[in-house]
């Protein structure tokens, strides 16, 4: 197995070549905040509208097993910011901070001449100027954004400034405000734009539109409604998006990825309601490192390089969007030393021969229990939030400094996803195995019968393992 250090070389040593004798392309990464693999009308919900996630599934590229890098929000978008594993800075669960010392793909478009701007929701540290980890530091020159989740009427930052309540259903604001960047950015005719589009639906709790609950009357239940009802608002302002895009026309030249931050969330669903969720019968949820908790929607939609429709069973992840994103735009990371935990997937995006995932993907959730009596990274007062959400006036964003790498006993919940078998490793248990390709709903553990394949992928887990601590601890800065 090759290790993450050598896998950054490989991927960056070949990321100038991608874009060479072209122009960079317009980026945009689009991505909902809780929602499932199986919520989309291209993946069969009984119920769900989703008109505009239906046309870029059928196209663009559709991605089969496309994997939020973490089960839950804050560690994923890290991981799309990083190119790493978010354990990698300290972000192991919500409401965890990134490090400032951490390279964003914004900050490195940025500085090659892209515009840059993020939309919606940021929790990767707090938005606020002063902020060492708020977009304005980390390489976005505009932006208009949350803490974390939010609803209708939302309480928004504009450029780290104290928030300001904007009138109007969530998602079209987002959409709204990141075309006002676009357009001024082209009327200016002054490069190429990177934006970060992160809607905050559909996040409980569940607010939306009159019009649009009225679409869900005969779903049982309210609550279920109401986020279906956001997930169609959601999928509308997408729509207005990439209309707008062709009418000033830059849709052909732009790469818009849409995602979900992690699998399906049984969050402000009443219990009698949650039987009517639909997320295709993958195993577990939000939070859970089994398919249910870490499969999420996947489209890209770049009409200029991909003309036709075209689906994709390789197994992708969040993390590789950093790295696929450099060699699209041919530029490299300033530390080319640095581990990533991403895959160059530009072959496959550009139609070339990539038909299966060559390296394992990591997934783990630290046992944060034992970290919180450490020093903090950071000055508390400089990374406190400053959006309300309806549960809180405003987070504590917290990183430990974490002192000593551990070398064995990593403890937490880990999978190691290899091929067709995956591996999953909950504490002190016994380890589970599982082939995906005749068992993907994970039902039946093959490791009593297959005793050394799970002994050489618990090896490989471990390896990775013991790097992520590496850098945890400090040693890539």
């Amino acid at each position: 197995m090759r290790t993450p250090t050598l896998l950054a070389s490989i991927v960056l040593g070949t990321a100038a070549g991608a874009a060479v004798g072209a122009e960079r392309p317009n980026i945009v990464l689009a991505m909902a905040d809780d929602l499932g693999w199986g919520e989309t009308g291209y993946n069969r919900h009984p119920y769900l509208l989703t008109p505009v996630l239906d046309d870029m599934a059928v196209s663009g590229l559709r991605f089969d097993r496309f994997y939020a890098a973490a089960p839950t929000c804050s560690p994923t978008r890290t991981s799309i910011l990083t190119g790493r594993h978010p354990n990698r800075s300290g972000v192991f669960s919500p409401n965890h901070t990134t490090r400032p010392e951490e390279v964003t793909i914004a900050r490195i478009l940025q500085d090659a001449g892209y515009r840059t701007g993020h939309f919606g929701k940021w929790h990767v540290g707090a938005v606020k100027a002063e902020s060492p980890t708020s977009p304005g530091r980390m390489g976005y020159e505009e932006y208009l954004a949350h803490d974390n989740f939010f609803e209708m009427h939302p309480p928004l930052s504009r450029n780290g400034a104290p928030p300001d309540t904007v009138r109007g259903e969530s998602s079209k604001i987002c959409v709204d405000a990141a075309l006002d960047f676009i357009r001024a950015v082209r009327q200016q005719g002054s490069g190429p734009f990177f934006v970060t589009l992160w809607f905050g639906s559909p996040h409980s709790p569940y607010r939306a539109l009159h019009e649009d609950e009225e679409k869900y009357s005969d779903v049982p239940g309210r609550e279920l409604a109401r986020r279906y009802a956001e997930i169609t608002a959601m999928d509308r302002a997408l729509g207005e998006f990439r209309a707008a895009l062709r009418e000033m026309g830059a849709a052909p030249d732009t790469l818009l990825w849409f995602t979900s931050d992690n699998g399906i969330t049984l969050e402000g669903i009443p219990d009698e309601q949650r039987q009517w969720l639909f997320n295709g019968g993958w195993r577990g949820s939000k939070g859970s490192l089994y398919e249910g908790g870490l499969l999420v929607p996947g489209i890209i939609e770049w009409p200029s390089k991909i003309p036709s429709a075209r689906q994709t069973p390789v197994t992708a992840v969040t993390t590789d969007i950093f790295p696929t994103v450099l060699a699209l735009a041919g530029l490299k990371h300033p530390h080319p030393d640095r581990p990533l935990d991403g895959l160059d997937l530009s072959p496959l995006i550009l139609g070339g021969d990539m038909h299966r995932r060559p390296e394992p993907v990591g997934f783990w959730v630290y046992d944060r229990r034992a970290e919180a009596g450490n020093p903090r990274w950071m000055d508390p007062d400089l990374t406190r939030g400053t959006t309300p959400t309806t549960r809180n006036p405003g987070i504590d964003f917290v990183n430990f400094r974490h002192p000593v790498a551990k070398t064995s006993d990593f403890g937490g919940t880990a999978a190691w996803r290899h091929g067709r078998y995956k591996l999953v490793r909950i504490g002190s248990r016994e380890p589970e195995l599982y082939d995906l390709l005749r068992d993907p709903r994970e039902r039946v553990d093959l490791a009593a019968q297959q005793p050394d394949r799970v002994r050489g992928m618990v090896v490989d887990l471990e390896e990775w393992q013991r790097g992520v601590e590496r850098s945890l601890a400090g040693q890539d800065y």
